[in-house]
C-alpha cells in the first residue's frame, strides 16, 4: 500500500506566461488542500555571443535583466499572496532546468508545478523543454500544465 501524499512545499518555476499562471492556480489548489507551502520560482539568463578573438562582448546586460525579472516577479508575488498568504518567492541566474533543480534541493520542495508550452517538432528540437528536462530529472514528483486553450489537437 503507497503511503499517502504529503506536499508541505511546492515549488512553482515562472516565465510569466499563460501555462505558468495556470500551474499557479493548481498550486494554490493543493496548497490550501495540504497546508503547503508556495515558491515561486524565476530564473533568467543573460545571452552571450562569442566573437573571434575576443570571446564575450563585455556589455552589461545583466543589472537590467535582473531588475526587470524581479519587478515581474514581485509583481506576480503580491498577486498570489492575495490567495497564498504564506507565497514567498525567489529569483535565479542560470540555465532554466538547472535552476530549477537545484531550487527543488535547496526549498525541500516535495511537489514541483509547472507551465509547459507543448512545443513539438523543430521548435522543440531547436529550444528544447525546460519541462521535459525538469520532469526526467526530478527527484520529486512534476506536474506539468499547459495554458488553456494550448492543449494537444485529438
Amino acid at each position: 500500500m503507497a503511503a499517502p501524499v504529503d506536499f508541505k512545499r511546492i515549488l512553482v518555476p515562472t516565465d510569466f506566461g499563460e501555462a505558468a499562471e495556470r500551474a499557479s492556480d493548481v498550486a494554490v489548489d493543493l496548497a490550501e488542500k495540504y497546508g503547503a507551502t508556495i515558491i515561486l520560482l524565476h530564473t533568467y539568463e543573460v545571452p552571450s555571443y562569442p566573437y573571434p578573438g575576443i570571446g564575450t562582448a563585455a556589455v552589461d546586460l545583466l543589472t537590467p535583466i535582473r531588475e526587470a525579472a524581479r519587478a515581474q516577479l514581485d509583481q506576480v508575488l503580491a498577486a498570489l499572496r492575495k490567495r497564498a498568504p504564506e507565497a514567498r518567492a525567489a529569483l535565479a541566474f542560470g540555465v532554466a532546468w538547472k535552476e530549477i533543480l537545484r531550487a527543488i534541493g535547496e526549498e525541500k520542495a516535495d511537489l514541483v508545478i509547472m507551465g509547459t508550452h507543448g512545443r513539438h517538432g523543430i521548435t522543440h528540437a531547436l529550444l528544447g523543454s525546460v519541462a521535459e528536462k525538469v520532469v526526467r530529472l526530478s527527484p520529486v514528483p512534476v506536474l506539468t500544465l499547459r495554458a488553456a486553450g494550448n492543449e494537444p489537437k485529438k
